[in-house]
C-alpha cells in the first residue's frame, strides 16, 4: 500500500474534525518539546502546548512527545505529519 493510499484510507475512516494523537520522538535536548510545540501550533489553530505529554527513554538519550491535535481535514494531518517528519530534530512520527 502506497503512502497516498494510506492517507486516502485515513480520510475515509476518520470523521473530521477529530481529536487525533500524534507521537513525536527525537534526541533529548533542552528545546525539543518547545520546537515541536511551536511547529504544531503554527498548523493547528487552538493547539494547547500544556497538553503535551513527555517521556524520556530509559537511558535518557531520547524524548517522546505525545500531542493531541484537533484535526479538521486529512490534508491538515498529512501536512503536519510531513512537516514533523522532515524536521531535523525528529527521528520518527507515529
Amino acid at each position: 500500500m502506497s503512502e497516498s493510499d494510506v492517507w486516502a484510507r485515513i480520510g475515509q475512516l476518520l470523521e473530521f474534525p477529530v481529536d487525533f494523537p500524534i507521537k513525536v520522538m527525537g534526541r533529548r535536548s533542552d528545546d525539543f518539546a518547545q520546537t515541536i510545540a511551536a511547529l504544531v501550533s503554527a498548523r493547528v489553530p487552538g493547539f494547547d502546548p500544556a497538553t503535551i505529554e513527555l517521556r524520556a527513554s530509559s537511558r535518557g538519550a531520547w524524548l517522546s512527545i505525545t500531542l493531541m491535535v484537533r484535526a479538521h481535514s486529512r490534508e491538515q494531518l498529512q501536512t503536519l505529519y510531513g512537516e514533523l517528519s522532515a524536521h531535523p530534530m525528529v527521528r520518527i512520527v507515529l
